[in-house]
């Protein structure tokens, strides 16, 4: 019997997926440079010379037995052990390669950070933008996902929110910084004061509470800012992430779990990730894949084009009277649609070519995600659109 549980998913497809196909079969009709497609975040820049390098090398000289291999359960040594010493050069750390774990790109990494923490029926809590498919990740694991508001002024957590919503059966709070869809980045200072509330919790509650980080836009800020690693704020944190958007190389599939070593149990969580794999059908990245990363570990593309980008796009919907604030990372802009149905102002866009996300999928209605992972040329192209778009249908 067909398993109606999905049949019913595909009433409820990604957004993002379905303005992006739009933006397509609009391109095939009216040709590339005249669609403005601001929908899906796929990165813009090639990956380094020194990962291809690595890749041809690695082709050339290694044994195509153990290149093409099957690789540990738990990764090659050769990638781990570079994450760890990577992770602890930045960051001051003490990670050692029992405490990482590759995995398919960060989805991956929140599917066995989700598992390895909570059980069916449990209650994990994140904030409000957040990527939409938060959703059916928690829901696949058993989980209740609970959104809170954030401050809208900043997209920084509204504590109050949080305080009130904590209760025993939440085992994990799950954040996103550098955020998709709104580029905030948290501070030092609310990564402390998140960190003493859930330390606070867990002691209150008598249970560990786990901190996961999706961390996948870390490499991705402006303005000379840092994210700071929240690892280093509370023990209990495990760190997702992926190398798609920092080295450019999203069609890979390359990420890891880090498990804090000072957290509770850490020792245990290689092996039950393992386990994990067993009951997802994952299993660690391609051995290739793995090994070229781990020459490159500490390098990233040229990620500067976002910086371009994100003042040309920021600067005009400043310009235009848009309500929006200014991102702190990500290839992401998050500003307020200029009427109160965000849907209807997307559809709307459409007819000048102008392709944006709806933001009800991201749980702050009234809202539209903008992805500036694009050529600036596009971006400037966008402009005298984005314009008419205001102009003509709002009056601005």
């Amino acid at each position: 019997m067909i398993n109606e549980h999905y049949v019913d998913m595909l009433k409820e497809r990604s957004v993002i997926r379905a303005i992006s196909e739009r933006a397509a079969a609009r391109r095939a009709e009216v040709g590339e440079q005249h669609v403005f497609d601001f929908s899906i975040g796929n990165p813009s820049v090639p990956t380094t010379h020194d990962f291809t390098e690595a890749m041809i090398d690695l082709y050339e000289t290694e044994s195509p037995i153990a290149l093409h291999g099957y690789s540990p359960s738990t990764g090659l040594p050769v990638f781990t052990q570079a994450v760890a010493d990577s992770l602890n050069r930045r960051f001051g750390m003490d990670y050692e390669p029992s405490h990482i774990y590759p995995t398919s790109g960060a989805t991956a990494a929140l599917a066995h950070a989700f598992r390895a923490v909570t059980k069916p029926g449990d209650e994990m809590i994140t904030f409000a933008p957040y990527f939409p498919e938060y959703r059916p990740y928690s829901e696949a694991a058993g989980l209740t996902l609970t959104v809170l508001p954030c401050d809208p002024k900043d997209f920084q957590i509204d504590f109050a929110a949080l305080e009130q919503a904590m209760n025993p059966n939440v085992q994990a709070i799950l954040i996103n910084t550098p955020n998709n869809p709104s580029g905030a980045v948290y501070s030092a200072a609310t990564l402390q004061r998140l960190a003493d509330l859930m330390r606070a919790k867990q002691e209150e509650y008598g249970h560990a509470i786990f901190l996961i980080s999706d961390e996948p836009y870390r490499e991705i800020t402006f303005d000379g800012a840092e994210q700071p690693y929240p690892s280093k704020f509370y023990d209990n944190t495990l760190s997702c992430y992926s190398f798609s958007k920092s080295l450019s190389l999203p069609g890979e599939r390359i990420g890891y779990v880090a498990v804090n070593p000072k957290a509770e149990q850490a020792d245990i969580f290689g092996p039950m990730f393992t386990q994990i794999s067993r009951c997802t059908g994952h299993n660690c990245p391609g051995a290739s894949i793995q090994r070229a990363v781990a020459r490159v570990i500490d390098e990233t593309a040229d990620l500067a084009v976002y910086g371009k980008n994100m003042e040309l796009l920021y600067d005009t919907l400043i310009e235009l009277g848009f309500e929006v604030v200014r991102p702190g990372g990500t290839f992401y802009m998050f500003p307020k649609a200029l009427e109160d149905d965000a849907n209807a102002f997307c559809e709307k866009a459409m007819h000048y070519d102008l392709f944006m996300v709806p933001s009800d999928s991201f749980g702050m209605p009234g809202y539209v995600r903008m992805s500036f992972c694009l050529d600036t040329s596009k971006v400037e192209a966008a402009i005298p659109a984005l314009r008419r778009f205001v102009t003509e249908v709002y009056g601005r």
